[in-house]
C-alpha cells in the first residue's frame, strides 16, 4: 500500500499547490448545476417526466452534473500524464518500485477523495439552494457510484492518454468525446422522445448507465432491476478499460 499512498500524496501536494486548479475542480460542479439548472428549469416550466413520474428540471439534473463532474475529474486526472511526460517525471515513476497497478490505483485513489468532496458541495447546494428532495437514505451510495465513475472514465481516459503521444491531439479526442458523450445520454433530458437511432446510441453509452444509476440513488427515480444491469455495464466497462489502461502503461515504458 506504500506506492499507492505515495502517489496519494504526491497529487495531494500537486493539488494543494495550485490553489486555482483546486477552486476550479470544486466549483465546477456548482456552476453546471446553477447556470444550466436554473436556464432549463424556467424554460419548462412544467418540469420532465420519467416513467411516467413528473419532476422538476434541477431535480433530474442533479445526477447529470454528478455525472459530468466525475467525467471532467477523470479528463483533468488523465491530462496530468502529459504535465509528467514533458518534464520528464512520467518515466521517472515507472522506474519506481511499484507495480502499473499500483501508479493508477494511487492516481485514480486521490481523484476520488476530490469527487466525494465534489459530490458533496453539490448535494447540498441542490437541497439548500435549489430544494431538491433528496434521498438521504441511499446517499452514501451516491458517494460510492460517484467514485465509481471517476475510476471508470479515468482508466478509460488514461488509455488514450497512453497511447497518444501529442498533447492537441489528446485535447481534440477528450473535447469531442465529452461533446458527444454527453448529448447522447441521459444527462440533460429523458430519452424516452430522443429519435430512435440517437436513443440507442444513448442506451449504450456508459455516461447514461451512471447518470441513470445517480439519479435512482439521489431522487428515486427509475426501475432498481434496470439500474443494477446499467451499474453491472459500468463496472464492466471500467474493469476493461484498468485492465488496458494497465497493458498500455506497461508499453508506454
Amino acid at each position: 500500500m506504500k506506492p499507492i499512498f505515495s502517489i496519494l500524496y504526491r497529487e495531494y501536494m500537486i493539488r494543494v499547490s495550485f490553489v486555482t486548479w483546486f477552486f476550479f475542480d470544486m466549483g465546477l460542479p456548482l456552476l453546471y448545476m446553477l447556470l444550466f439548472g436554473f436556464a432549463f428549469d424556467k424554460a419548462l416550466p412544467g418540469g420532465v417526466h420519467v416513467d411516467g413520474i413528473a419532476m422538476g428540471y434541477n431535480e433530474y439534473f442533479l445526477a447529470g452534473v454528478l455525472a459530468m463532474s466525475c467525467f471532467g475529474s477523470a479528463i483533468n486526472q488523465s491530462y496530468g500524464f502529459f504535465t509528467d511526460r514533458d518534464n520528464g517525471i512520467f518515466y521517472e515513476h515507472l522506474t519506481y518500485p511499484m507495480t502499473r497497478s499500483q501508479f493508477l490505483l494511487g492516481k485514480i485513489l486521490f481523484q476520488c477523495c476530490m469527487s466525494v468532496v465534489q459530490c458533496t458541495l453539490t448535494l447540498l447546494a441542490g437541497v439548500f439552494l435549489l430544494h431538491i428532495t433528496m434521498r438521504w437514505d441511499l446517499v452514501w451510495l451516491v458517494f460510492f457510484g460517484v467514485m465509481l465513475g471517476t475510476s471508470g472514465w479515468f482508466f478509460f481516459l488514461a488509455l488514450f492518454a497512453f497511447r497518444i503521444r501529442r498533447n492537441d491531439t489528446f485535447n481534440t479526442f477528450i473535447n469531442v468525446a465529452y461533446f458527444v458523450l454527453m448529448f447522447v445520454s441521459s444527462t440533460f433530458y429523458p430519452l424516452e422522445r430522443v429519435p430512435g437511432p440517437l436513443r440507442v446510441l444513448a442506451y449504450i453509452n456508459p455516461l447514461t448507465w451512471h447518470a441513470d444509476a445517480l439519479r435512482y440513488l439521489t431522487i428515486g427515480v427509475g426501475s432498481g432491476q434496470t439500474i443494477l444491469v446499467e451499474l453491472a455495464c459500468f463496472v464492466t466497462f471500467s474493469l476493461i478499460s484498468f485492465g488496458f489502461a494497465v497493458h498500455a502503461l506497461q508499453d508506454a515504458a
